[in-house]
C-alpha cells in the first residue's frame, strides 16, 4: 500500500479548509489550487490578473519546494480563470515561470473562485 504524505509549508498560504497544500504519493506531488494570498500576511495581493498570477505561481513554487520538487518537474497544471478575457495576461506571466520547461496544461473559466480572485492554479509534479 502506498504512503500518503501531507505537505505543509509556512511559505505558502495555509489551507482555508479541511485539505492539504499538497499530497505526495508514489513519486508524485498533487497540489491543491493556489490563490494569490501573501503567505506572511494572509492578505490578497493587490492588483489584477498579472500580479495575482505572479503570486499564485510563487505560492505554487513554495509548495513544490516543500515537497522536494520544483517547477521544472511539473507534469500538468490546471489554470482556473474568473474571466477568460484574462487569458493572454495570465499566459504571459505563466510563460515567464515555465519558459524552458512547458508542462501540459488546461485552462478553464469558472463561475467563481475562493475570495473572488481572478486566478487559481494547481499542478501535478514529480518528487523524490
Amino acid at each position: 500500500m502506498s504512503t500518503l504524505t501531507r505537505v505543509q509549508t509556512a511559505n505558502a498560504p495555509a489551507a482555508i479548509g479541511p485539505y492539504a497544500q499538497a499530497i505526495k504519493v508514489n513519486g508524485f506531488v498533487y497540489t491543491s489550487g493556489q490563490i494569490p494570498i501573501i503567505p506572511a500576511t494572509g492578505d490578497l495581493i493587490e492588483g489584477g490578473v498579472v500580479e495575482q498570477t505572479k503570486q499564485v505561481l510563487t505560492n505554487l513554487s513554495e509548495v513544490l519546494k516543500a515537497s522536494n520538487s520544483d517547477l521544472t518537474k511539473v507534469i500538468k497544471t490546471t489554470v482556473f480563470l474568473k474571466d477568460m478575457n484574462d487569458f493572454v495576461a495570465m499566459n504571459e506571466v505563466y510563460g515567464s515561470f515555465f519558459s524552458e520547461h512547458q508542462p501540459a496544461r488546461s485552462a478553464v473559466q469558472v463561475a467563481r473562485l475562493p475570495k473572488d480572485v481572478a486566478v487559481e492554479i494547481e499542478c501535478v509534479a514529480l518528487t523524490d
